[in-house]
């Protein structure tokens, strides 16, 4: 079965490593959806966040964002919304109160207070321009747990490679971790690292998943390009994997088809190669 959906990452996949389109990419992604390809954007960004890059790309319709809580479509209607109960929130952050300086709580809202923090740091320098960037949406509630009015979509944590991989074996390490979703997004040669953690079972993937069974398509008729560990739920549910050439070596070891990286247009690469059969360059 030809592909007739294809789920792409956006930093380190379809943004290079200067946060910028190619233009390659996108006339990629224009070919792929003029032969009657969907093709829809995955992030663990907020919609906000990744509206400026959605609005590169005219041609996709619909985002997957914070790491599969979310599907909208570029108007910021909500197509499907998989919140994080309270109860199960409130567990999360008690459990890791050591990590409380690095951590903040997302909702679907407008306006403010869509990302909250206990406390704001603006000068960290690994945070500065993403606070910068949000300055709108950050709001502060001590003790955090406090914030917690209705259910989150997502609690977000960044800081160093080290410390995450920390966040992240004390999360799994909690009693009922199998009530929710632990991912990590890890930038090596910048020491940064993003953790993610949703409701059980949400996850890229099983937006994706969801997404290609409302449209009647088979596993096989789906295509996903990623680079990073939080890709690789997205990654398993495709039935053509690729990925990038900038990908985790680990990543890599899953012996998925590998395009080349984002600095040298590996999306449009992948599309060119095995969605309209020309010849790779």
């Amino acid at each position: 079965m030809p592909v007739r959906l294809i789920a792409i990452d956006i930093d380190g996949t379809l943004l290079d490593s200067r946060w910028q389109l190619p233009a390659a990419n996108l006339e990629a992604i224009r070919a792929a959806v003029d032969v009657g390809v969907e093709v829809v954007l995955a992030t663990g960004r907020r919609f906000d966040f990744a509206r400026p890059v959605l609005d590169l790309v005219p041609p996709v319709r619909l985002v997957i964002v914070s790491g599969g809580a979310l599907t909208k479509r570029r108007d910021g209607v909500t197509i499907a919304r998989r919140t994080m109960p309270r109860a199960t929130a409130r567990r999360v952050l008690e459990a890791t109160t050591a990590f409380r300086q690095d951590m903040g709580v997302v909702f679907d809202r407008a306006g403010a207070n869509q990302i909250v923090y206990e406390r704001v740091a603006w000068n960290d320098p690994r945070q500065r321009a993403y606070f910068e960037h949000n300055r709108r949406a950050v709001g502060e509630v001590s003790p955090l747990e406090a914030c917690l009015t209705d259910d989150p979509i997502q609690i977000m944590a960044s800081g160093s490679v080290e410390r995450m991989r920390a966040l992240a074996a004390t999360l799994a390490g909690m009693p009922d971790a199998s009530g929710f979703e632990v991912a990590l997004t890890e930038y090596p040669a910048r020491d940064l690292s993003i953790a993610d953690v949703t409701a059980a079972g949400v996850s890229k993937g099983s937006a994706l998943a969801a997404l290609a069974q409302s449209r009647g398509l088979a596993r096989n008729a789906v295509m996903a390009i990623g680079d990073n560990h939080n890709d690789r739920s997205m990654l398993e549910a495709a039935g053509f994997p690729v990925v990038m050439g900038n990908a985790s070596k680990a990543l890599k070891a899953s012996g998925w088809t590998v395009t080349a990286s984002n600095d040298k247009e590996g999306v449009a690469r992948a599309i060119e190669r095995y969605i309209l059969d020309r010849t790779e360059n």
